[in-house]
């Protein structure tokens, strides 16, 4: 059973706090030394295209890739308030994330990491790791995401050598996945699972 697999059996059985949870049982830290490419994300979109830039930067370098989902807590929730609906939507996609990256041949080490806002959140995982680089993914068009405001934050202020993605916007959304089918099907099948599962929870929640 994989780490992601055993946080996703956990969150079905017990209460507690996602981020600590995921620490908990991730696979083992990696030797001193290794170059680590971070690739945030939130609310529950990664582009395929900026996805395989990112890996392809990642095995360029020798590098083990670190996607990390980025949980949204509302300020009437606790801070370590476990947060079925966004987890249900992170742990496919990086599930997701893992599978495109191991048949590149790239390592991948995921987090999750929770906050007040998306810069909230990076800003506790930043405190607690060090990266060699940040590839950040920039929305194009209406899709969800960091918004410029974010965006800036992170050029700003980023520890590390940091680059935003952008997937090209004079390619129509079809032509830009046409170029990773595979990985691409994948994001919007678990994408879309992952959004239903959500909604049931929500629903079950409020009834």
């Amino acid at each position: 059973m994989s780490a992601l697999e055993k946080i996703r059996h956990a969150l079905a059985t017990v209460a507690l706090e996602p981020v600590r949870l995921y620490r908990r049982l991730r696979r083992p830290r990696l030797a001193p030394g290794s170059r680590r490419v971070l690739v945030p994300f939130t609310r529950g979109h990664l582009d395929p295209s900026v996805l395989e830039a990112a890996i392809r930067i990642a095995r360029a370098e020798e590098a083990t890739l670190v996607p990390a989902y980025l949980i949204l807590i509302p300020l009437q929730f606790a801070l370590d308030a476990p947060m079925s609906q966004e987890v249900s939507m992170a742990i496919p996609l990086l599930e997701a994330v893992e599978n495109g990256a191991s048949r590149a041949g790239v390592a991948v080490d995921a987090r999750v990491e929770s906050g007040r806002t998306p810069i909230h959140a990076l800003e506790r995982l930043w405190n607690a790791e060090s990266f060699d680089r940040i590839v950040i993914p920039a929305p194009a068009g209406r899709e969800p995401g960091f918004t410029p405001k974010e965006l800036l934050w992170m050029l700003t202020n980023a520890p590390s050598e940091t680059v935003i993605l952008r997937p090209d916007p004079a390619l129509q959304e079809g032509e830009r996945h046409d170029a990773q089918k595979p990985l691409s099907r994948q994001l919007g099948r678990i994408r879309a699972e992952a959004e239903r599962a959500a909604a049931a929870i929500a629903a079950t929640q409020t009834g």
